[in-house]
């Protein structure tokens, strides 16, 4: 197929607008399913973790076929986590369709993307979707959108962008505001008319940036990207440039497959202009340069933005390592990081001086916690610390800290207590609107370190209807000590397994996070001080039995049940001498030093530092 005939596109919105349920619907429209084949929902989120938080974690290709021609998708992340996936495939793309909800508008992940995409001289297609809320404001959110571009600094061709209005979930879209039904034809349309064809060069040497790496246990790395100029045929010689344009490897093309729709279907040849994926070498990575031997320049690869917040992964040494997970060693630790480090571009792993732990960098909690996650279902046990952000200096060497823009959605009852908390935190409020149906929205600007931790706190505090969306913003002045967590918690000064009768006793120091005949050791957090200090128990308590009778009945044992977290909620809740035990069955909360004396001469030495 020709370059004509080819268009290259990426669907980009924030969270829960909608993409992954279009693109569903342009599959189905285009032929790709059979009208009475079984398809799951959201077909592209294909990863265990995707379906079950509803989120699309990678990006993906795929591509449907309408009236001859041929249109690549990518199906982007939406979550300011999962970013440097964004950046790295609008370089792969020739236009953009913008998703914005009828009723939320444009929020903070949709200014991320959309500032790259327009950066790059994209020009967008906008889809105003879920038409038919009926809470619904389109014209409000379409004007939104332009104050949105120009607030990007896009030029007069992007902000005289085309709007549909769309159902993604009902399959239709139309230009006029107040259809109701149909399908999505005018999309395609609007696709093949106003996305450019790809601007490769079918003559020139054979060059392809690698834009997205995976594995597969047959055929090893797979590399995908765009193909800039030449062709490409099954086992043609090749070799892999770097940026600096030095040859890391020479090897052959030996597989090419292209995209049709969900699958990766082999193919002989390759053309300009045409997303691949290409097999047969072993050590290139993203951002690397693919290309026939007579090619010494590297193409251009795009800048990623740093991390901003890390986490120490090291070896799991609490009493009970070893007896869940069956990857215990620093070496597997360490090779599984380094895989991770070099498909996942956004993500930074060095090892520390002790080579039995790993400093990780990333872009937010969320990015990390996902990769624990994975981690954890693979096998792996790991003690894993409390985040921490990653400070720089600016031009006069001061501190600087990363900064983010917060956008909470809140019922107006609890805004006053939203601005007093982050207000806390070092935060401060930069818009407050209302948006309607008895809610307001607010905007702040605040430090990442002040708001590890704050998204349970935020539930708590608004009944769980708030919601919060956050966005690296850029580095600003360090903001001076901010408060941590206000409580102590209670820890185990013994091993064994915790008793029903001490754990009633315990109740009243506090909130407990352990149950009756639960394992637990010397050094773990079993539950929430109601104080401000740590305070060591005995869990493990069982009654003094006597040969007196009472009189009358022993009082039956109801204890509350514990305080289950999750991992991300163990992770933001830990505090810098403690850390939380990772196994594929259990996440548990210790101290750093299990030791109480050791502890204790820590803190000592800690203070008088």
């Amino acid at each position: 197929m020709t370059a004509e005939k080819l268009r290259n596109i990426a669907i980009i919105a924030h969270v829960d607008h909608g993409k992954t349920t279009l693109v569903d619907q342009l599959f189905r429209q285009s032929g790709t399913f059979r009208e009475n084949q079984r398809v799951d929902e959201r077909s592209m989120d294909s990863g265990d973790l995707e379906r079950e938080r509803g989120i699309t974690i990678l990006a993906k290709c795929t591509s449907v076929e309408w009236n001859g021609t041929r249109i690549n998708i990518v199906d982007t992340p939406g979550h300011a986590d999962f970013g440097g996936e964004v950046e790295r495939i609008l370089s792969m793309v020739d236009g953009v369709i913008l998703l914005v909800d009828s009723s939320e508008g444009a929020m903070p992940q949709t200014k991320f993307v959309t500032g790259k995409a327009l950066a790059l001289g994209l020009k967008p297609i906008v889809v105003v979707n879920k038409i038919d809320r009926a809470d619904g404001r389109p014209d409000e959110v379409l004007n939104e959108v332009f104050d949105l571009f120009v607030s990007l600094d896009a030029n007069d061709e992007q902000l005289d962008f085309p709007v549909l209005y769309a159902s993604g979930r009902n399959g239709y879209a139309s230009d006029d505001v107040n259809a109701r039904e149909g399908d999505l034809t005018p999309l395609f349309e609007k696709i093949v008319s106003h996305v450019p064809a790809p601007s490769a060069d079918p003559d020139g040497p054979f060059k392809f940036l690698v834009t997205l790496l995976d594995r597969d246990n047959f055929v090893g790395r797979i590399l995908t990207g765009l193909v800039a100029s030449g062709s490409v045929k099954v086992n043609a010689p090749i070799h892999a440039l770097n940026a600096d344009g030095k040859i890391i490897e020479t090897g052959r093309a030996s597989k090419i497959m292209a995209f049709r729709g969900l699958e990766r279907v082999p193919v002989e040849e390759a053309k300009a202009g045409d997303i691949i994926s290409l097999a047969g070498l072993a050590n290139t990575t993203v951002a690397d340069t693919i290309c026939d031997p007579s090619v010494t320049e590297p193409l251009q690869a795009q800048p990623i933005d740093p991390p901003t917040l890390s986490m120490r992964f090291s070896v799991n040494d609490s009493p009970m390592a070893g007896r869940e997970g069956s990857k215990v060693t620093s070496r597997m630790i360490r090779d599984r990081l380094m895989r991770e480090g070099e498909s996942n571009v956004a993500i930074r792993v060095t090892e520390a001086s002790d080579r039995d732990s790993f400093e990780v960098a990333g872009r937010g909690e969320l990015q990390l916690g996902v990769l624990i996650e994975t981690m954890r279902r693979e096998g792996f046990e790991l003690g894993i610390s409390r985040p921490r952000v990653l400070f720089g200096t600016d031009e006069d060497g001061k501190r600087t800290e990363p900064y983010e823009t917060v956008v909470i959605d809140v019922d107006d009852e609890f805004a006053g207590t939203v601005v007093e908390k982050v207000a806390i935190r070092k935060g401060e409020m930069t818009d407050m609107r209302p948006s309607g149906g008895g809610k307001t929205r607010i905007t702040f600007s605040a430090p990442s370190r002040g708001l590890i931790g704050y998204h349970g706190e935020f539930l708590s505090d608004t009944r769980g209807t708030g919601i919060m969306n956050r966005l690296f913003d850029k580095y600003g002045p360090h903001k001076g000590p901010i408060e941590g967590r206000a409580n102590g918690v209670l820890i185990s000064n013994g091993t064994g397994e915790a008793v029903g009768y001490a754990l009633n006793m315990l109740e009243d120091r506090g909130i407990l996070f352990v149950k009756p005949q639960q394992k637990i050791y010397e050094g773990m957090i079993i539950g929430e001080n109601a104080k401000p200090d740590d305070l060591e128990v005995n869990p493990m308590k069982s009654k003094q039995l006597t040969n007196f009778r009472s009189t009358g009945k022993d009082d039956a044992i109801r204890l509350t049940p514990p305080k289950q977290m999750t991992l991300e909620q163990a992770i933001a809740y830990i505090d810098d001498d403690e850390m939380v035990e990772v196994t594929p069955e259990n996440i548990r909360l210790r101290k750093a030093i299990l030791d109480p004396n050791e502890r204790k001469k820590a803190r000592r030495k800690g203070e008088a530092a």
